[in-house]
């Protein structure tokens, strides 16, 4: 059993790191690419869910497959279904792209939680997770109010750059506590 643990513990290290650094490239090319031009920031926009959706099907596949990670599982094809939606708001409304990842934050904030609350038995250190999806809800709900009083300035992907970075920090900090909880053992 402590096998599989360590093994897990490991795959979903790896993973953590991953995601943080995958966030911190993305908010680098918002920064320096995305304001300067709507293109670029549109192809960002739609990165962003497209990545979370390969990621969670990274994360499903290893740690027991789909059918043993409902959340990961369901979280892919809302976020497939995201990115759709943000082409197509692009492309109809802009200003309606934050109102998407708003809804999106939090809904795949509640689906984070529910992972992390799966995982904290068998492999522990997912107090970060919890407390990511936590705020990705809070993050949500911010956004979407924030979409609903926009004055028409047009939507651009810095504007969801703090809401990656805060996710940059929670995975970071969910592959550190992995880390120092595999070195006690």
């Amino acid at each position: 059993m402590a096998q599989v643990d360590n093994v897990q513990r490991d795959g979903l290290k790896r993973y953590y790191f991953l995601r943080a650094g995958v966030s911190v490239a993305w908010i680098l090319a918002a920064v320096a690419v995305g304001t300067h031009s709507p293109l670029a920031a549109g192809a960002l926009l739609v990165a962003y869910p497209t990545w979370d959706a390969l990621a969670n099907a990274l994360d499903a596949r290893s740690n027991g497959g789909f059918a043993a990670n409902p959340p990961q599982t369901f979280n892919l094809f809302v976020s497939l279904l995201v990115a759709c939606a943000v082409l197509f708001a692009l492309q109809v409304e802009p200003r309606r792209v934050l109102t998407v990842f708003g809804v999106w934050a939090a809904f795949s904030g509640v689906l984070q939680l529910v992972a992390g609350l799966r995982r904290w038995r068998s492999v522990g250190g997912q107090w970060p997770m919890v407390l990511s999806g936590a705020q990705s809800v809070l993050a949500g709900v911010f956004m979407i109010s924030q979409s609903l009083v926009a004055d028409g300035h047009p939507m651009t992907a810095v504007a969801i750059a703090p809401y990656a970075g805060f996710g940059a920090f929670y995975f970071l900090a969910a592959g550190i506590a992995l880390t120092l909880k595999g070195r006690r053992k």
